[in-house]
């Protein structure tokens, strides 16, 4: 299905939104798409190019935390990791805040389902934000990812969220068994999990987007 897409600014960082065709009256899925470590918005758009969705808007944000060499990530790793996480779940709260405004403003009166996914540390993103976030979400879906250092918090959402967690047993970057355990940990705090383990290494491949798609259109 044919995208458009557009370079905007939101909170000083650059954002890239694109729109599937809409159907009259149906809810849209706002589908925010997190890039990896020490990346662009950019590396994400190319996959979420590749995802064949309806009914979709994609905002694919640029990470808060300067990578140098314009690369960027989400938060820091190291001592600082748990400040510099509860630092990335206010910008992205704010994130979600541009998003539907653009939307409503793009289309008023619509309803609209906020999604996340990512890759990698995009992937922890997604997770540690339905821990942490204050928007209610509706689907995630997380590639090659993991759960970072964090805070936790008696705040945290209880509502039920649906989750697909893609992983590798190959994966040299992540391993396996620590996306396992994210999801797992996903899991006994009440979210619905589909967990798929392939033999992908550490990468977002052609098969990941089309259960990625099927997933968000249904």
């Amino acid at each position: 299905m044919s995208k458009k897409y557009k370079n905007l600014e939101w909170l000083g960082k650059k954002v890239i939104v694109g729109e599937t065709e809409f159907e009259p009256d149906s809810e849209v899925n706002l589908l925010i798409g997190l890039h990896g470590a020490q990346s662009t918005p950019e590396n994400m758009l190319v996959q979420g190019n590749r995802l064949e969705l309806k009914n979709s808007m994609m905002v694919f944000p640029e990470g808060p935390v300067d990578a140098g060499e314009g690369l960027w990530s989400w938060w820091e790793d190291g001592p600082r990791q748990k400040e510099s996480v509860k630092q990335f779940i206010d910008y992205t709260t704010q994130i979600i805040d541009e998003a539907n405004k653009h939307l409503n403003s793009r289309f008023p009166e619509r309803k609209a389902n906020t999604c996340l996914w990512g890759f990698s540390q995009g992937g922890a993103a997604s997770l540690v934000y339905t821990l942490l976030g204050s928007h209610n979400l509706h689907k995630v879906a997380t590639i090659c990812g993991f759960l970072p250092e964090f805070e936790d918090s008696s705040n945290a959402s209880d509502s039920r969220i649906s989750i697909l967690g893609i992983f590798g047993t190959n994966d040299d970057v992540v391993p396996s068994f620590l996306a396992e355990y994210a999801l797992d940990e996903m899991k006994n705090r009440g979210h619905d999990i589909a967990a798929r383990e392939t033999s992908q290494g550490h990468e977002l491949s052609q098969e990941n987007l089309k259960e990625i798609a099927v997933f968000f259109n249904s």
